[in-house]
């Protein structure tokens, strides 16, 4: 028998303990950045970890292959593991707009601290640099 691994990821969204010993995914080459994905969705989330992984991997369903290998690999730099940055990154790479997360909805990241320019600080930059 042949298995179309991509058929059977609504059922395992549901059915998130057969993720491991589903036939239909035996021996489904998946780039590394999935295997991190889901091991530490796994580590944050337990069990829902794992639906969420599906979720992702159900991604693959409606988006060519290395756009979701990209968003996976981006999330994992940017630190944003979860469903929703992966696919706000497979949407921002067919389009043209550079991808903005809310960092709102992530409670669990650490907020960046940005200052506020003041006027004062471009000033530096007019100045004469001593030869």
């Amino acid at each position: 028998m042949v298995y179309d691994p991509l058929h059977y990821l609504e059922l395992l969204e549901q059915k998130t303990r057969a993720l491991d010993q589903a036939a239909p995914l035996a021996g489904w080459q998946l780039p590394e950045c999935f295997t991190t994905l889901r091991r530490l969705l796994e580590a944050r989330l337990n069990k829902h970890g794992s639906r969420e992984y599906v979720q992702v991997l159900r991604l693959m369903e409606t988006s060519r292959s290395r756009t979701w290998t990209c968003a996976i690999e981006d999330a994992l730099l940017l630190g944003t593991i979860g469903f929703d940055a992966v696919k706000h990154f497979c949407s921002a790479a067919s389009s043209d707009d550079p991808p903005r997360l809310d960092n709102g909805n992530y409670p669990h990241l650490p907020i960046a601290a940005v200052h506020m320019t003041q006027a004062s600080d471009y000033m530096t930059l007019l100045m004469e640099v001593p030869a």
